[in-house]
């Protein structure tokens, strides 16, 4: 009961403020950026797809990770995004 009266802010407000962006590091190599944005695309693919009820990876083919991103909003991913997508789902087991 004490834990609610803490808080004078909305819990929309809440997450919305722990969700602030950071820029990323400045002077890394490319590929170090390319990595970091395709696990987060994975992250976020894997994520859609247990919310859907895709709970392991050999009932996650190519062509559904494909139309998730399409779902979800984001660009078509590539056959090594699709691989961590299924690694994700397989050691969140």
């Amino acid at each position: 009961m004490a834990a609610a009266v803490l808080t004078s802010r909305a819990p929309q407000q809440l997450s919305l403020m722990s969700l602030k962006k950071v820029p990323l590091p400045a002077g890394r190599p490319r590929v170090w950026y390319e990595t970091h944005n395709r696990r987060l695309k994975a992250m976020r693919l894997a994520i859609a797809l247990l919310d859907t009820g895709v709970y392991q990876p050999e009932h996650a083919p190519d062509r559904k990770i494909r139309s998730t991103a399409e779902l979800i909003g984001v660009h078509p991913p590539s056959d090594t995004t699709c691989r961590m997508v299924r690694a994700l789902i397989r050691s969140g087991r």
